[in-house]
């Protein structure tokens, strides 16, 4: 419940008074129902200090187990949030007896440093999300609060029991979902984030990697040894890479994986982890298939449009359709909706992230629609960028068409 002074008269249109009796009822109704209550003062940071110390005192009495001060619009400076924290302790000593928690928006790039300050400052729980995913800018990431911590013992004296070497694997999961990739120089998990470009710098990582490197790419999971595959490399040698990159398939889907890692070795000459890892995460694309695409052909050049001949399958009947489009994309989606007929929907985003290195590459595909107030995205791969973006576009299709035949049926 908010406590701040803008939230309490134009959100909640309450009084201060309103607000402690609400807070006491609803807690306590809380406690009726489970132990474990978190108590959140909404725009806390915003809110005045001797009236959110009332609102935690009033919390901890009807039962919260939690108190959690929230930056909810991403205000605070990292000496605020101490401030407050410490403030917090002193006000109220009832807090020795519970966790208080501090959550840390994004919203001017302090999010981190905030969290941080809050640990400082007597917080026993923060809230981080992976990669910093949450409303607006984001919120405080996980890999980044969790390494600070690790890599500074001597500051936070603190152990967060996360086991550090899956950070790099959850945020590549995490952003697959999400049809992302990190930003470059991304802390922690980008790709930048163990490069030294500077000559200084390489000089002296190569004679010791302390110089200029506070942390190691193992200790978030980044393996320095990889294995290259290739169409040598048996089902054996496959399932063990996936093993040591953490995967445990079923039999059905590590038939699906190693069937498409062979195929991309037609294609490509070393396969590298990278590959692997979107192999796995594309898994869902063809286990959820409807219309599955049989072949494709397009024609673009000059100033005409670009013509496409896509042939897809659904429950053993192959159809055909041409269609021309401003492009070789457009033209191959036009096509498939002629063999679809979705319903009226409109293009979100398309996404297309170079999975691996080298002119061989994988591209990625993320596509999203939009229909009614739905949102469905889907994912392609492969080493032709025109057919990953058409797979993506059949996933996100056939997710939509799948709802659609449900609302109709309904």
């Amino acid at each position: 419940l908010a406590t701040s002074p803008v939230h309490m008269e134009y959100k909640l249109k309450m009084s201060p008074q309103q607000v402690l009796e609400t807070i006491e009822t609803m807690v306590k109704y809380a406690k009726s129902r489970c132990h474990n209550i978190e108590f959140s003062a909404e725009d806390a940071m915003r809110s005045n200090p001797a009236f959110l110390a009332q609102a935690v005192r009033c919390a901890i009495a009807a039962g919260a187990t939690v108190i959690n001060i929230p930056d909810t619009v991403g205000y605070a400076t990292p000496l605020e949030m101490q401030n407050t924290l410490q403030y917090l302790r002193k006000e109220v000593p009832e807090c020795e007896s519970i966790d208080l928690s501090v959550h840390c928006h994004n919203d001017l790039g302090m999010a981190t440093a905030n969290t941080l300050a809050g640990i400082i400052g007597g917080a026993t729980q923060v809230e981080c999300t992976v990669n910093g995913l949450g409303e607006r800018a984001g919120n405080a990431p996980l890999e980044e609060v969790v390494m600070a911590i690790r890599t500074r013992p001597d500051l936070y004296g603190l152990e967060t029991n996360v086991d550090t070497s899956q950070i790099y694997m959850a945020s590549k999961t995490v952003y697959g979902i999400i049809g992302r990739t990190a930003p470059i120089n991304k802390p922690v998990v980008g790709g930048n984030a163990f490069a030294h470009e500077a000559g200084i710098h390489q000089h002296g990582v190569l004679a010791n990697r302390s110089t200029y490197e506070i942390m190691t790419p193992e200790s978030i999971g980044i393996t320095t040894r990889q294995m290259v595959l290739g169409k040598h490399s048996g089902r054996h040698a496959f399932e063990d890479r996936l093993r040591e990159l953490g995967f445990s398939l079923s039999r059905d889907d590590l038939e699906s994986c190693f069937t498409r890692f062979k195929n991309l070795c037609d294609k490509k000459k070393d396969v590298t982890d990278k590959d692997i890892l979107a192999l796995v995460r594309n898994l869902e694309v063809t286990s959820a298939a409807v219309y599955v695409l049989k072949r494709f052909s397009v024609h673009a050049g000059g100033t005409e449009s670009a013509t496409a001949i896509v042939t897809l399958e659904k429950d053993g009947v192959v159809t055909e359709e041409v269609a021309l489009g401003n492009g070789p994309v457009d033209a191959a989606y036009r096509a498939v909706d002629k063999i679809i007929l979705p319903p009226e929907y409109s293009i979100e985003n398309y996404v297309i992230n170079s999975v691996s290195e080298g002119k061989d590459s994988l591209g990625e595909v993320v596509t999203t629609l939009k229909y009614g107030d739905r949102i469905f995205t889907g994912r392609g791969l492969s080493t032709d960028i025109i057919e990953a973006s058409i797979l993506a576009y059949i996933h996100t299709q056939n997710k939509l068409m799948a709802y659609y035949q449900t609302e109709k049926g309904a």
